[in-house]
């Protein structure tokens, strides 16, 4: 638990479980002013950490919708990996928000063209030539599922590089009738923009150009989770051995 962690902050107590926080320990607590918190242990590197926690203080900076950290009383970000983050109201999008939804990623990675590589983490542009960063260590999986991989990154070619989100899901995003926010950045990068944009339940990219993002997503999801979530990785290689079959690739 993180009791021991949470007296840097003074006076916060847990009060449940929220949705979603699949690799983080994640709880909603109340300050002693009754301000909504979530509280979470982040498996990340402290740079890795850092990092992320420097990325939302430039985006909040920027206008956008992301949870603020609460610093500990002595003006700490994190203890041990556990950090405070302020409570973001709204609702999980609807499908008529999904554009907007869109719209706010672009800007997402107009903000951040540039910006370096999160420590310990790599793209699927430097996976064609590595085998481990971040949640990814594509020693670990067979040869035939690297190369059917390697293969559907490379489709990414020419497309720009910026910070993704890395899983613009529903129970990641929260709509207020003036904003869209963006919560859990933990699987946050510098990567090929596209695998953000394909990753929604609607269409915003060129058929063409969709079809060869999907297929990187399908790949990314099933190396990050190859370790940690072998049944879901599985699926997603299935998905993108479908994808491939449909666009008439060979198997693998």
């Amino acid at each position: 638990m993180m009791e021991e962690e949470l007296r840097a902050w003074g006076n916060i107590r847990i009060t449940g479980r929220p949705g979603g926080g699949n690799r983080n320990h994640v709880r909603e607590a109340v300050a002693g002013d009754g301000q909504r918190l979530v509280v979470r242990r982040s498996r990340r590197t402290v740079p890795a950490l850092d990092w992320e926690l420097d990325l939302l203080e430039h985006l909040g900076g920027c206008g956008f919708t992301v949870p603020a950290v609460v610093p500990t009383l002595d003006g700490r970000r994190h203890v041990r990996g556990v950090v405070v983050q302020e409570w973001l109201n709204g609702r999980p999008p609807a499908r008529e928000d999904w554009a907007a939804v869109a719209t706010e990623l672009r800007r997402l990675h107009a903000v951040t063209r540039g910006w370096s590589q999160r420590p310990g983490f790599r793209s699927t542009r430097d996976l064609l030539l590595h085998e481990r960063g971040g949640d990814v260590d594509l020693s670990a999986m067979p040869q035939a599922a690297v190369r059917a991989c390697r293969e559907a990154w490379r489709g990414l070619a020419g497309v720009p590089m910026a910070v993704v989100h890395g899983d613009p899901a529903p129970g990641n995003i929260r709509v207020t009738p003036s904003s869209v926010g963006l919560l859990d950045w933990d699987e946050a990068r510098v990567d090929h923009v596209d695998l953000d944009l394909a990753d929604l339940p609607i269409t915003v990219l060129p058929t063409a150009q969709q079809a060869r993002a999907r297929a990187a997503v399908h790949a990314w999801e099933a190396a990050c989770c190859w370790r940690i979530e072998n049944h879901y990785a599985r699926r997603r290689l299935a998905d993108l051995e479908l994808t491939r079959r449909e666009g008439g690739a060979a198997d693998w």
